[in-house]
């Protein structure tokens, strides 16, 4: 097995194998094999016994807080490390604290040594005091009146929605909310074919979270929803599905990390939205897990039940399953992309099933079913000739629903 984020080698024993242990235990936990040599062979240690008194004795003198950790000699001769995910983060080395990079291990910035001291303490980053507490929530007054029925926003119910102590006065969470704050927005742009073709662009900071949420759904209006006439009767027509859209931003919202400074950036193109957050996965969640759409953790719980409150969203942590439930008609899906320091999800231009009738159907299914296909193993499948696989292949190409990879014989197929 290759090194990765939650396992190192070592094929002897230094002090540099502390600096992991310092990572494993402010995060994920994970493993240390000492006695492997740089090709991943093992060749043991000597005194295997006595080598795992000396490294606990180097992590019990240098770790701090004392880690969680369990020590095991193979039959091999190697010494197997694990290293537990920690309680009482950031833990220590050489008053240092450490992250897993891929399989390297690297000291954390200030950000990241703030968001350890607060796991510790079982806090988030919303619930720290705002940077100014001369707020005003007028955005949020009014959609507490419209959506809840209260009369106006007095302290009983900022406190009861967890903004507001007497103690430390507003939180983070007050200020994300505020008319006015010191906090990131939305970047949004409208593009032609690419994104050196600026059609419009708004950046919108220092403001209402709420406001935000509305001002996005405004320009989607403007370049995607429409008015149709059919029968006499006018109905509103979208491209991309509104709730879809609605969901997404709001999930960029409510679980973007605050304490970073970039905005939400929302490109817009004529077959697609990219929505990007800053931050990526909670911690212990699994990419799985949240594309599964049942995940419950949450990073800012506080604005997540505000807006919970609000109907703007609905059960905590089923914002993608929603996304995905409205295409649940279209042949084209959302995609949701992942990484380390951000989330984009991609909403493409809907394309409804039902377009696409007999033969297209037919073809269509069967590029569904494989990762690339050749008009050959097309044929194999259909009862007619290639001469009329290929017409409905131009056909399907046309539609923006397949595209083509490869020349002559190599040409392969493939669903978008």
């Amino acid at each position: 097995m290759r090194e990765n984020k939650q396992l190192e080698y070592k094929e002897i024993i230094t002090n540099t194998f502390l600096k992991t242990v310092s990572a494993f235990s402010n995060y994920e936990g994970g493993r240390i094999i000492f006695g492997i040599n740089d090709e991943g062979d093992a060749v043991g240690v000597a005194e295997p016994e006595k080598k795992c008194l000396d490294i606990e004795n180097k992590i019990n003198d240098s770790i701090t807080p004392p880690p969680e950790y369990e020590l095991e000699v193979n039959p091999d001769n190697t010494i197997t490390l694990h290293v537990h995910s920690g309680t009482q983060q950031p833990y220590f080395y050489r008053s240092k604290a450490y992250k897993r990079n891929d399989t390297a291990t690297v000291e954390v910035d200030h950000t990241e040594l703030t968001r350890l001291i607060l796991k510790g303490s079982r806090r988030s980053y919303e619930e720290l005091p705002a940077v100014r507490q001369d707020l005003s929530f007028s955005r949020l007054e009014e959609a507490l009146k419209s959506k809840i029925g209260i009369d106006s926003l007095d302290y009983n119910i900022l406190k009861t929605l967890n903004l507001f102590s007497d103690g430390d006065g507003y939180n983070i969470a007050a200020e994300i909310l505020a008319d006015e704050n010191t906090l990131p927005g939305i970047d949004i742009g409208k593009f032609g074919n690419n994104i050196s073709m600026i059609q419009k662009r708004k950046t919108y900071e220092h403001i209402c979270a709420l406001e935000l949420y509305e001002l996005a759904y405004d320009m989607f209006r403007d370049y995607y929803e429409y008015e149709l006439i059919d029968s006499s009767v006018r109905r509103t027509v979208n491209l991309i599905p509104a709730q879809a859209y609605r969901d997404a931003v709001a999930n960029a919202l409510i679980h973007r990390q605050w304490d970073v400074k970039d905005s939400i950036r929302i490109f817009m193109f004529d077959d697609r939205i990219e929505i990007s957050s800053p931050g990526g996965l909670p911690e212990g969640m699994s990419k799985d897990a949240y594309l599964s759409g049942n995940y419950s953790t949450l990073r800012n719980p506080i604005l997540s039940n505000v807006f919970f409150r609000l109907k703007i969203v609905e059960i905590f942590g089923t914002g993608i399953r929603r996304i995905k439930e409205a295409y649940a008609e279209s042949i084209v899906k959302p995609e949701f992309e992942i990484f380390d320091n951000s989330i984009k999800v991609i909403l493409p231009v809907a394309k409804e099933k039902n377009v696409l009738q007999g033969e297209m159907r037919q073809i269509y299914d069967i590029l569904c079913r494989y990762d690339g296909c050749s008009i050959s193993q097309i044929a194999e499948q259909v009862p007619y000739g290639k001469t009329k696989i290929r017409e409905i292949l131009a056909e399907l190409k046309a539609q923006d629903l397949i595209k083509v990879n490869g020349n002559g014989r190599g040409t392969k197929y493939y669903k978008i």
